[in-house]
């Protein structure tokens, strides 16, 4: 009997060698025969998995190109297409590699007519990882950097509205994270901490999309520190620079109060905001 089952396992054992070397057989031989340009091949195979979200395949078929046909015509639009797979695969590791890949391209293809394209992808590696106002803001400086860079490097590309739209989103994530702090100090009645936060808002982004709560706390401290006449001004710029806001009925209350209480016909003849 014994040898019986050993003959048993051994034809067992052969057969599911022979199904596992036909597995990778299948794998790896994915030219089909008579395929007179495989580069060509493998790139259309990859942008077919790219349309249909198949992050992983796509990395693969690119990747085949760059690995296996260095005169290929199509090695630089292989190397944006891993780059691409990998930042729609979206996850914290696939966001490196794909910062690798624009980099990469950057490095070899500089004067390509693709080169806006590859650093506005490297900048939306960092863009993606981005944290909320109260976490690390590192990615987000990382972000503003890559996008300024774009700015610099291709000032007539037709992805500069993009990109612009996108590096107010970043500098107003790092506003919204300094606010945050003083909006704190405020809330604890530190109105001098506040004060400087929120003035320091001001004086590097004056372009903060969310400047109207900014301009009416820092009126608000003001006025808590006794220097009314350095808060109107804030509240006339919220009104006048804001038609729709959260804070527009109680900076013109504020207005009419301190209008009164400082003896002035109209809050426009305080001196102007530094």
């Amino acid at each position: 009997m014994d040898w019986i089952v050993t003959s048993f396992t051994r034809v067992a054992v052969v057969a599911l060698f022979g199904a596992f070397l036909a597995g990778c057989a299948a794998h790896t031989n994915v030219l089909p025969p008579g395929t007179t340009r495989p580069d060509q091949y493998l790139y259309k195979k990859g942008e077919a998995a790219m349309t249909a979200h198949r992050w992983a395949d796509a990395q693969e078929d690119f990747q085949k190109i760059l690995d296996n046909y260095p005169q290929s015509s199509y090695r630089p639009a292989a190397r944006l297409g891993v780059g691409d797979a990998y930042l729609n695969e979206n996850t914290p590791e696939s966001l490196v590699l794909a910062l690798n890949a624009y980099r990469e391209f950057l490095t070899y293809y500089p004067t390509s007519t693709r080169a806006d394209y590859a650093q506005y992808q490297l900048a939306m590696t960092h863009f993606k990882q981005m944290r909320g106002p109260q976490r690390d803001q590192t990615q987000t400086h990382d972000a503003i950097d890559a996008f300024e860079t774009f700015l610099q490097r291709y000032p007539t590309s037709k992805l500069v509205p993009d990109v612009q739209k996108k590096l107010r989103e970043a500098h107003d994530r790092l506003d919204e994270a300094s606010f945050d702090v003083g909006h704190f100090y405020y809330t604890i009645h530190w109105y001098p901490g506040a004060i400087d936060r929120f003035e320091s808002i001001l004086k590097d982004d004056p372009q903060y999309s969310g400047r109207d709560a900014v301009y009416f706390y820092l009126g608000e401290s003001l006025i808590q520190v006794k220097r009314q006449a350095e808060a109107l001004p804030y509240f006339v710029q919220l009104v006048r620079q804001f038609e729709k806001s959260q804070y527009l009925a109680d900076a013109q209350k504020r207005i009419a109060s301190l209008k009164q209480s400082l003896g002035l016909d109209k809050p426009t003849a305080t001196a102007s905001i530094p």
